[in-house]
């Protein structure tokens, strides 16, 4: 089994979200773990949130299983049944197709981290709790609509275009 060198594995910022949405996560960085091994069937991810940083806006998978585990720091996982502190070595799971929306958020004033392990399916709809969106993603990339397809608004991603 190959060790894998963090230190040769570079961290990545940046958002597949649209418009101004993406600010939203502007406090987070990733590095590919499961790509850097070469693993195909689930991703494996170390995400760091500076403070005040979310790991995404709220959403749910329909096909796609997250399992989260906090390495260092203290996140807040932020669901359906409201806001839980994590501390490391606790953990949450997010089944596919549980419409309780998640995500975590850094409300200290040092940087957290955490491992996430996710399900990799050829095709995956997520919705997003708070806002009349959803994304499909495909082997093409991911397109964000309305919950309904109908195209998202300027208002709704934050452009005044």
């Amino acid at each position: 089994m190959p060790k894998l060198n963090l230190a040769d594995i570079p961290w990545r910022t940046g958002s597949a979200y649209p418009g101004k949405l993406a600010e939203a996560v502007a406090g987070r960085s990733s590095q590919r773990l499961g790509d850097a091994g070469g693993l195909t069937q689930f991703g494996v991810n170390l995400v760091q949130l500076e403070p005040g940083g979310l790991s995404s806006l709220r959403h749910y998978h329909m096909d796609q299983d997250e399992f989260l585990m906090v390495t260092a720091g203290v996140c807040t996982l932020i669901d359906d049944h409201g806001e839980t502190e994590l501390h490391p070595g606790d953990c949450a799971t997010f089944p596919a197709g549980d419409a309780n929306g998640h995500h975590l958020k850094n409300s200290t004033d040092a940087p957290a981290t955490f491992l996430v392990v996710g399900t990799r399916t050829e095709t995956e709809t997520a919705y997003y709790s708070d806002m009349d969106m959803m994304v499909k993603q495909d082997s093409n990339g991911s397109v964000f609509t309305r919950k309904d397809g109908s195209p998202l608004t300027a208002d709704q991603i934050g452009d005044e275009t």
